[in-house]
């Protein structure tokens, strides 16, 4: 990182900016009405949360019509749903929006589909403040791949020694740190930090309102680094 202009911080959507975690399961349990077998728990549900949401049907399905019906099911509840089951973490809009006033790109690293994705966001008065979104529509291969980081660098200008991404799951952890960047696991998901334990985050936050300052604390390091390196 040259420490010449501000970091850029990457983040996921569902379970880090936006309180969605109901409106998935719901969605997951009107796809399989009426079934009773091959039908994933919450806890198994909850596990694949930040991964494609065919690659978390796929398991539970005898061949492609059967998942193109659990797909089709899954998406007609959660875009019928999706306003009255969507909400921002509490201090997320003011973090993203002090975060862009101080000059940092902002991004979001997502597993959902481009087009329900960018509806999040503009729902919750985000949209303005994202540079870039990148879907699972806009990539090849998705997360725990770290090829949904390096499109979103790409678009951005950036390298990953000046980039920091922040999720909730242990896919957003291995995808960041596959792709370089700075890792920070978010704990006000649902998943625990024993869950991200084994992917190794950078660095953990308890509260998305701490991120400025882990953001400041980072910055500095890089440009105290630096420094000493060009001093030597």
């Amino acid at each position: 990182m040259s420490g010449r202009r501000p970091l850029a911080v990457l983040f996921d959507l569902d379970g880090t900016l936006i309180d969605t975690i109901e409106l998935l399961l719901s969605s997951v349990r009107h796809a399989f009405r009426g079934r009773t077998e091959r039908v994933p728990t919450e806890a198994e549900w909850i596990a694949g949360i930040g991964t494609p949401l065919v690659a978390q049907l796929r398991p539970y399905s005898a061949n492609d019509a059967e998942l193109d019906e659990l797909v089709t099911g899954y998406r007609l509840y959660q875009r019928e749903h999706h306003d009255r089951l969507t909400r921002l973490f509490d201090g997320a809009l003011e973090v993203v929006t002090t975060l862009r006033e101080r000059g940092h790109p902002v991004a979001v690293v997502t597993s959902k589909g481009d087009e329900i994705a960018q509806r999040s966001i503009e729902y919750v008065g985000l949209a303005p403040y994202v540079d870039t979104l990148v879907g699972c529509d806009s990539c090849v291969r998705h997360k725990p791949d770290p090829e949904p980081v390096r499109v979103a660098l790409d678009r951005l200008g950036y390298a990953p020694s000046e980039a920091m991404f922040v999720g909730d799951s242990p896919h957003d952890m291995a995808s960041g740190r596959a792709a370089g960047v700075v890792t920070v696991g978010a704990l006000w998901g649902p998943f625990t930090r024993a869950m991200l334990q084994p992917t190794t985050p950078d660095h953990y936050l308890e509260r998305i309102t701490e991120l400025p300052a882990l953001v400041e604390r980072v910055e500095r390091g890089a440009r105290e680094r630096l420094v000493r390196q060009e001093t030597n």
